[in-house]
Parts: structure tokens; sequence; C-alpha cells
């Protein structure tokens, strides 16, 4: 059993801003070092912060969560003290259903919702697919990941390794397997679906569906590259990102 000392914080904070507070969610076995390198390139009104989710990086002894609607009810008995600004919310693929059930749960726990939702290389909720990952036997998991192109190639190779982190991608893929969307009100706040161009596993049909989860207004962005264009193409994302954000910035006199 975990003791208090050995749990780590939900939200790290990659760079301290005195505006808008940008939370932001990894893709599947992903973790807070995704976005450490977004805070040079931002104003400096947005505080760029990261969710920590249990199995990885500082909260690796921590067993992973692969229940979706567990994993946003903990994030949120535990966020309120975030929610003193306002906040925008961004999710990279698994991240971005996290992010937008988050979204959800925030509005029936609290009342609130962010300003802003992006979601990035990620299918409409309602879209279903019967391809679980989550379920395939390792090897195949593993070729699986491979095709990806998201998980570095030093890391599949390395056999200790992946026994490491193989549970934590397993449950993060299981998020998604598991899922089955419930019909509630759209969303207030605006919603971005970000696509990469060749992007064959999440392509722009799967993410016009999305502008049906909002009534504060829905925007499309495809950007170059493969599905890990979130990585590969960080500096047009980012700066993507700040333009949307910008209404929301208070003025600098």
């Amino acid at each position: 059993m975990l003791t208090a000392a050995d749990r780590r914080p939900w939200i790290v904070t990659c760079r301290r801003g005195d505006g808008l507070r940008l939370i932001c969610f990894p893709y599947a076995g992903g973790g807070p070092s995704l976005f450490r390198g977004w805070p040079l390139e931002v104003s400096q009104q947005v505080e760029i912060c990261a969710v920590q989710l249990p199995g990885r990086e500082a909260r690796m002894k921590e067993p992973p969560i692969g229940d979706l609607r567990r994993l946003v009810a903990e994030l949120a008995d535990v966020i309120e003290p975030s929610l003193d600004r306002p906040f925008a919310l961004f999710g990279h693929s698994v991240g971005g259903l996290v992010a937008f059930e988050f979204a959800r749960e925030l509005r029936r726990r609290y009342g609130v919702e962010p300003v802003h939702l992006f979601v990035s290389g990620c299918p409409a909720p309602e879209l279903t697919d019967d391809d679980r990952l989550s379920e395939l036997p390792d090897g195949e998991f593993l070729e699986r990941m491979r095709r990806f192109n998201g998980t570095p190639r030093e890391i599949l190779e390395h056999t200790e390794m992946m026994e490491l982190v193989l549970p934590t991608l397993r449950a993060d893929f299981s998020l998604r397997d598991t899922y089955r969307h419930r019909t509630e009100s759209p969303l207030g706040c605006a919603i971005s679906a970000f696509g990469g161009m060749a992007d064959r596993a999440v392509a722009v049909d799967k993410l016009t569906p999305w502008s049906a989860h909002t009534t504060g207004g829905f925007q499309l962005w495809l950007f170059q590259g493969d599905h890990f264009f979130v990585r590969t193409a960080q500096a047009a994302v980012v700066e993507a990102v700040m333009l949307l954000l910008q209404p929301h910035m208070s003025p600098r006199l």
C-alpha cells in the first residue's frame, strides 16, 4: 500500500503565469514531460499545467487507472484549488477524451466549465472503435505500439523498461476501450479539434462530429504530421492554442 509520502500531485506546473491556466492531458503512456517544451513558446499570461496520472514519471510506483469515469472522478476530487482562475483544457489522443469527460465532470460537480476545450488527435466520443488494443497479447500489442510511432524505439526494444511501462500503456488504452458515451447537453465553451494531415487513425471525418458537443463555437485545425503531430508540429500547435486563447487573456496596460 502506498503511503501519503509515496503519492505525487495530480497537477504539475510546467510554467507559472499570472493569468489563464491551461491544463494539459497527455496521450497514452505519456506524462507531463510532453508539455515541458511548451512554456518557452507561450505568453506569460498563461500558466501551463500538466496532469500527472498514476503509473508514469514521478507516479511510476502507483497502479494506473484503466476506467475513465473513475479517473475523472478522482481527478475532480483534488482539482478544486486549480479552479481559482479561468482555465482551458487540452488533451491529445486518449487525453482528449479524458479532457472532455473531465470538463463534463467539473460542470456536474462544481458548475464550472473551461473557457476552451482542445481535443487533439481524438475521435468524437460517440464514435465506437472495435479495435480493443488493451486486450491484445503482449507481442501484438507491442507491434501496434511500433506502428503508432508514439513510443520511443529505445523503450520498445528495452525488455526491462517495457515490463515497467506495459501496464500503464494497457490501462491508458483501456480508458478508450471500455468507455461508453452518455448523452448530456453540449458544453457551453468553444471546442477546437486538432488533427494531423497524415493521421490515418483519426481522419477528419472522426473530428468534425465534435461540433455537436458545444454551443460555444467549433473549429477544426489540421497540422502537418501523423497521429503524433503534437510533437513534430509542436510550434504550430502551440501557436494555434495561444491564438485561440487570446480572447480570454487580460489586456496588458
